[in-house]
């Protein structure tokens, strides 16, 4: 797409704060009994107005207090649930510092990280009973009281008697942007994890950015909630533009989700939105209705042309299946490939695509509704900088950032702390491009980063892309360096595309004749499964067989 330039505009409606509880009291005050969240709780529906959930959180806390959790780290592991922020708030409101848990990993690697995180308590959910006994049974273990939410309605209760008696401890506290939030344990997708300490104000700043210049309605949240990602997507933003959102605990049941509960928005990462495009191609096809489909893409683009959108109406079938109202999808995570953001486009849902890392609370960049590039990852946020370091010809280089957004630190780890700022820089080991008009294009990973014979770098990321983008069978592809030599791997789509395997070698041989010697794939393999995943459904590039 060619862009015009556009400039920047920014919501005005967006509150000054710079800590969390700030931040939650700006929204109850604003949204008062206007509904927050809508959830399934024992197979019925819920819904908490704003004051409904300062009554829990307030009520939480003021528990946690009374037995002595205070001044301390509080890990939680649980699946996608309004407890998990409940507990998520009432843990850090009251300057208590929260330990997310991927509840994924394996119950030694959780305590592991329970224990490097020095976490006086922990917080589960039923389901993931049988991991906190593991973890209540692990060496050196440093927790004293395990909470599970299933106790939660009674917690509650006595945290309202005491409120009602005048115990203030919790409400009272005063919280600034410099007190420590968070811990957050990287998804560790190139190496081993490390602690990410977050402050109030890091988080705070993060989400008063992104809301500066995105804003939403109504929103169904999915994301796992032991990730940054969704805090400043769904649940802080939700206390600034005063929507509501459904909270989404299984991703299996996300398209009835949509289909109940309507979505203007929705956050998510790249397989996500890729999945839903092909599957409004494969429904469209199965029916026997792709060439009209793609007659009516057609159409529509050129009314487009003449500044007449009708795509809504012309694809109200396809906007039907996904709830009827959602127009924007933020996505984030890892990079996208160019054909699902046009494409999405065409039918009417614009997918805007951003930059982030655990370290910057997370969101760096993100597109605009009104200034956007397909391919791109945005420009910068209100809250900080970024800078290409030591770029090559084609300007690629090391992506920095600055800002108020930016880490305190890794968690009792000062070496490696020090090894990733350059005075108040932060290196993020990933490499991009920035052009003419301030928009971030992310290249990949400098750990991934391929260095040939005779020096050349070579982006294994813009490899996987191109295949991707040239050869629909390919599902998933890992290129990387052995003994000297580019190689490739594969996962392809041989249910839709039975002859794709024995047309692979002639596909490649093809590829290559059209990429620089340099960047040609030496050899290559088939998998006959999906490649292992994080949580946030990046692959895993460090796995094994």
């Amino acid at each position: 797409m060619k862009n015009k330039k556009v400039k920047e505009i920014f919501y005005d409606d967006v509150p000054s704060v710079d800590n969390i509880k700030d931040l939650v009291k700006h929204g109850v005050g604003k949204g008062q009994d206007k509904q927050l969240f809508i959830f399934h709780k024992d197979g019925v529906e819920h819904t908490k107005t704003f004051n409904d959930v300062w009554h829990d959180i307030n009520c939480l806390g003021t528990y946690f207090y009374s037995i002595g959790l205070k001044d301390c780290h509080i890990a939680l592991i649980g699946e996608n649930s309004y407890d998990w922020i409940a507990a998520y708030f009432a843990t850090i409101l009251g300057k208590n510092v929260f330990v997310p848990l991927d509840p994924k990993l394996p119950p030694d690697e959780l305590s592991e990280q329970v224990v490097f995180g020095d976490c006086k308590a922990l917080i589960y959910s039923e389901m993931y009973s049988p991991a906190a006994d593991e973890i209540k049974n692990a060496p050196g273990m440093t927790v004293e009281r395990f909470i599970c939410m299933s106790e939660f309605d009674d917690i509650i209760k006595e945290g309202e008697k005491l409120l009602e008696s005048g115990d203030s401890s919790f409400t009272d506290v005063k919280v600034g942007p410099n007190d420590l939030a968070c811990i957050v344990f990287t998804s560790g997708t190139t190496g081993k994890s490390k602690g990410v300490m977050l402050s109030h104000g890091n988080l705070a700043a993060d989400v008063v950015a992104s809301c500066q210049v995105l804003h939403g309605k109504n929103s169904v949240g999915f994301l796992p909630l032991n990730h940054t990602y969704s805090w400043v997507s769904t649940i802080f933003s939700a206390f600034i533009c005063i929507e509501y959102g459904y909270i989404c605990s299984s991703f299996k049941n996300l398209l009835h989700d949509f289909q109940t509960y309507h979505p203007q928005n929705f956050s998510g990462v790249p397989l996500v939105v890729e999945t839903i495009y092909k599957k409004v191609w494969k429904s469209a096809k199965k029916q026997g209705l792709d060439k009209g489909l793609k007659a009516a893409v057609v159409i529509s683009r050129l009314l487009m042309k003449f500044g007449i959108d009708k795509r809504r109406t012309i694809f109200k079938k396809i906007h039907d299946q996904l709830g009827g109202c959602l127009e924007l999808i933020v996505c984030g995570g890892a990079a996208i490939d160019i054909e699902y953001e046009k494409g999405l486009y065409d039918l009417g849902i614009q997918v805007l695509n951003g930059y982030g890392i655990t370290e910057c609370s997370p969101a760096v960049t993100a597109n605009r509704m009104n200034n956007f590039k397909f391919g791109s990852v945005g420009l910068p946020l209100p809250c900080n900088e970024i800078k290409i370091v030591d770029p090559d010809d084609d300007g690629v280089g090391e992506i920095y950032v600055k800002g108020s957004n930016v880490m305190v630190g890794y968690y009792k780890d000062p070496e490696e702390t020090a090894k990733v700022f350059d005075g108040d820089w932060f290196k993020t080991g990933d490499y991009g491009r920035i052009d003419k008009d301030g928009f971030l294009f992310f290249v990949g990973r400098k750990k991934n980063l391929i260095v040939t014979k005779n020096g050349k770098n070579v982006s294994p990321e813009e490899l996987e892309d191109k295949l991707m983008q040239r050869y629909h069978y390919i599902k998933e592809v890992i290129v990387s360096q052995s003994r000297n030599k580019i190689v490739a791997e594969f996962f392809l789509d041989t249910e839709e595309y039975p002859e794709c395997e024995d047309n692979l070698a002639h596909d490649v041989a093809e590829f290559n004749d059209n990429m620089p010697s340099w960047k040609r794939i030496t050899s290559f393999s088939i998998r006959d499964s999906e490649f292992p995943k994080t949580t946030t459904m990046k692959i895993r590039r460090k796995y094994k067989r």
